[in-house]
């Protein structure tokens, strides 16, 4: 199974994907609105987690191939997750891409293909979005692929410690409209 858009492919993961991003998930560029970066056994088992989740769901985060040049950029997909969030259950649309293809509109283009997804091929109403409250990028990418931010529904995010400069969260929804 793969998603095509103009410029990407979202597919699912090969061993070839594994140093492009534990390389990605490595840059405290990359990982600064988490908790921390991810060492090389935490990045493959999260490859392994995320291909569990799509074969179990159908969908998942799907890795993001850019067509030209050819190459691994990140991830962009639907994840049901795996703790209990104030709005679950519910299905979120996210993304992470390496540095060098932030500001090239990778995330809007493969998250519109993703939402596109979920609504047509899976039937899901609703999908949402979040991430910690000062992430203006992210948030950027949420507003421009048409999703509205929820002023009801900031909360706190539960895997994180009380005090963490993170907890705080942000969530945007999008209803299937068809």
């Amino acid at each position: 199974m793969a998603i095509e858009t103009g410029r990407l492919i979202l597919r699912r993961w090969q061993s070839s994907d594994v140093e492009a991003f534990v390389s990605l998930n490595a840059d405290p560029r990359v990982m600064e609105f988490f908790p921390a970066t991810l060492s090389r056994s935490e990045t493959e088992a999260m490859i392994i987690f995320i291909e569990d989740r799509i074969e179990r769901d159908g969908f998942g985060l799907w890795a993001a191939e850019r067509k030209e040049p050819r190459g691994f950029i990140g991830f962009i997909g639907l994840n049901v997750p795996a703790y209990p969030l104030p709005f679950s259950p519910c299905v979120e649309v996210g993304w992470r891409l390496a540095f060098d293809c932030w500001g090239k509109g990778y995330a809007q283009e493969g998250t519109r293909a993703a939402l596109a997804f979920g609504f047509e091929s899976v039937g899901i109403k609703e999908i949402v979005s979040f991430t910690t409250i000062n992430h203006v990028r992210s948030r950027r990418v949420m507003e421009r692929v048409g999703m509205s931010y929820d002023t009801h529904g900031d909360f706190d995010h539960p895997q994180l410690p009380v005090h963490h400069p993170l907890k705080r969260h942000v969530l945007y929804r999008k209803v299937n409209s068809t």
